[in-house]
């Protein structure tokens, strides 16, 4: 049998073209997409040194500046290494059967992670590096639940225990390949991951470790609103890189990212400010400030599935509900969270979880869900997130400050307290005036 011209000619064809075809489906670095994320890191990690850090210290009494400053510090350089021999690994890694809860260990130590390993169209150490910046700040946020009481010992064990066991299994189940994300929760840059996981945290550090000594009767205000303003200001220029960062990718996608963080900070700064002013009869710049943190954590999971609408609701709703839920905790309920992380973080947390699964509707302006998904179902979806999040790190929270207070010891004695945690603790003032 005769083979007709135009098949040969059509089998040379294929032959060329198909393994052209596949090779062009391998992962290629873009250089663009790298330059965006090598930038989005480095604004990520502003957030917590100079931007948390200032903005917590200012916050604390003058006694207790440097502590605070030393908290961030030290946590940033520990969690660092950590995520280097195993943290990134157990969090991004193949876990094999059991990689719906947590990942494997063959990327200890970065094994197998050079300078041509590609994760998407960025390099891995980009991405690894990314994500080191994330896995820093959300322990560094919990200091703020238990500030100028705790024994700098006790904050680095709990701290360095708490990312293995708290953070890094929810960073897997929402990020990795874990359950929550192959269920769909919708977490963009860490509305459970990072703030809800944080402001739980927090809360329950607070009451494992006591109130500090005269709350809430002794008046108790920040030594320098100054330093702490400018701190916020590095938290909202950083949130950028937090937010838009995590496309992984210099598109639109950053881009209306970009646009709806700044919209939800900015009307919830208002929200919280006007609140205050009405029910105080004077705005405060700490209260705008703080509207301005609790504005951007909200916005945070609903940053890259949400458009300008959904961005104005959230960051409003965000303002007025973290502005009650700080003076009921404080004012009300005497919970002793020095530095407001439950009320802003985690309560935003979770409005800013749950609402993401209304306003990513296309008909809001958002991306709209996946194939057969309704917006009851995602809202369900969404609450499961919350619920797992919140469960996990409350209880294992608290077994790990048990577990630190045993091993070494959390809280400093009454003396200690009342001298200042910068001259006990670190023979250091952050004045000689």
């Amino acid at each position: 049998m005769r083979t007709h011209p135009l098949s040969k000619a059509l089998f040379v064809w294929l032959a060329l073209y198909v393994p052209w075809a596949a090779a062009a489906e391998a992962p290629t670095l873009n250089m663009a997409n790298t330059a965006w994320m090598l930038t989005a890191t480095v604004l990520v990690l502003f957030m917590t040194i100079p931007g948390l850090a200032l903005f917590y210290a200012g916050l604390v009494r003058t006694k207790n500046v440097l502590s605070v400053l030393m908290h961030c510090f030290a946590i940033t350089c520990m969690v660092s290494i950590a995520w280097v021999v195993v943290a990134y690994s157990l969090a991004f890694g193949d876990g094999g059967a059991f990689n719906q809860w947590l990942g494997g260990l063959g990327k200890s130590f970065l094994s197998g992670i050079g300078v041509n390993t590609l994760k998407g169209s960025i390099p891995e150490t980009v991405f690894a590096m990314f994500q080191l910046t994330f896995a820093i700040i959300t322990p560094a946020l919990v200091v703020g639940g238990y500030a100028e009481r705790v024994k700098f010992s006790g904050m680095l064990l709990f701290s360095l225990l708490w990312l293995l066991f708290v953070y890094v299994p929810i960073a897997h189940w929402v990020w990795g390949e874990g359950w929550l994300k192959k269920m769909g929760l919708m977490d963009f840059a860490g509305g459970t991951v990072v703030h809800l996981n944080a402001g739980i945290a927090s809360l329950v550090a607070a009451l494992a470790l006591g109130r500090r000594q005269g709350f809430p009767g002794t008046p108790m205000p920040p030594h320098n609103l100054t330093m702490t303003v400018a701190g916020a200001s590095m938290l909202w220029v950083g949130w950028f890189g937090f937010n838009a960062g995590s496309a992984l990718a210099a598109d639109g996608t950053a881009g209306m990212t970009m646009l709806v963080t700044h919209i939800g900070a900015a009307t919830a700064s208002l929200a919280w400010m006007f609140c205050e002013w009405i029910r105080f009869g004077k705005p405060s710049v700490l209260g705008i400030v703080t509207g301005m943190v609790a504005g951007l954590g909200t916005i945070t999971p609903a940053s890259g599935y949400v458009g300008p609408v959904g961005a104005l609701v959230i960051g409003a709703t965000a303002g007025v509900a973290c502005f009650f839920a700080t003076n009921y905790m404080k004012r009300t309920l005497h919970v002793d969270d020095s530095l407001d992380v439950f009320p802003v973080h985690g309560v935003g947390g979770t409005i800013g979880t749950t609402l993401t699964g209304v306003f990513a509707a296309s008909y809001f302006g958002g991306v709209g869900y996946a194939q057969g998904v309704t917006m009851g179902g995602q809202v369900m979806v969404q609450l499961t997130g919350v619920l797992a999040a919140a469960v996990w790190s409350g209880v294992v929270t608290f077994v790990l400050l048990k577990t630190a207070d045993a091993l070494v010891g959390l809280r400093v004695t009454a003396e200690e307290e009342t001298q200042g945690l910068d001259t006990v603790l670190h023979n250091e003032t952050g004045y000689n005036l």
